[in-house]
């Protein structure tokens, strides 16, 4: 298929894990995909991937907690294609702690990635949509843990959670603009994530018990970053033109269960 020839593609976190499947997913669907990502090394590796199946990747390095590094994101991005069909909001950031031992500083850098970056790329992604009369899509990647509790981890749920209600929100104020917005919840996905102080969580005697053998997730395995890939994918294309501020799991559904 051929979903999106033409089309100008920005895929934060692009360069590992389910960003990258995504930028990889889109390439040879025929976008031209533009990667952020704040490491320089993996950027310009997962660039010369894409250029290896056909692509003409373009690769800026941003931190896209930091509002002017996502304007030049979008500059950057219009100076080389002039359009902004897809927006992918994947960057993210976790890490185990306790929350009565939480400080301020690493509560902000959680939510300056997850939320408020997704915030800044949203608006200057969709002005740039607006301006060029572009019917866009905008999918933001938040996960199960957006509406579910879980250990160790209240900065991210937290901003996952509120990722979701930016989604919605914006779903609704840019639909009179032909602006499509949606999300992706994964679960237990195989990525750089799961590992956890050098552990891989989901390798786990724990992980294997309860949600492989007892079937906690239904579908007994971990899901891989392709599967989620192939859902963002769905969501920036027409044959999901009559979806708007969903969030759609993919979890081999965990959060069905209890």
């Amino acid at each position: 298929m051929n979903r999106f020839k033409g089309q100008t593609v920005i895929v934060t976190g692009g360069a590992t894990g389910i960003g990258f499947a995504a930028a990889k997913l889109f390439t040879i669907e025929g976008a031209n995909v533009v990667i952020a990502s704040r490491d320089e090394q993996n950027g310009l590796r997962a660039c010369n991937e894409l250029k290896e199946i056909g692509g003409q990747p373009l690769f800026v390095q941003t931190d896209i907690s930091d509002e002017g590094a996502v304007q030049h994101l979008m500059n950057r991005a219009l100076e080389q294609t002039e359009r902004i069909d897809v927006l992918v909001n994947n960057a993210a950031m976790f890490y185990e702690s306790e929350f009565l031992k939480e400080t301020t500083d690493r509560w902000r850098a959680v939510f300056d990635t997850i939320v408020n970056g997704a915030y800044w790329c949203s608006k200057y992604a969709a002005d740039a949509m607006v301006q060029r009369n572009i019917s866009g899509k905008i999918v933001n990647v938040s996960s199960i843990n957006g509406y579910r509790a879980l250990q160790l981890s209240s900065h991210y749920n937290a901003a996952k959670g509120a990722l979701d209600q930016l989604t919605r929100c914006t779903a609704l104020e840019l639909s009179p603009y032909g602006i499509r917005v949606n999300g992706v919840a994964p679960g237990f996905i195989d990525t750089a994530l799961s590992v956890i102080g050098g552990v891989n969580e989901l390798e786990t005697e724990q992980f294997q018990q309860y949600y492989v053998q007892q079937r906690k997730i239904p579908q007994a395995r971990a899901g891989t970053v392709d599967e989620v890939a192939s859902v963002i994918a769905f969501l920036s294309s027409e044959a999901s033109s009559y979806i708007q501020g969903a969030i759609i799991p993919v979890d081999g559904g965990l959060s069905i269960t209890f």
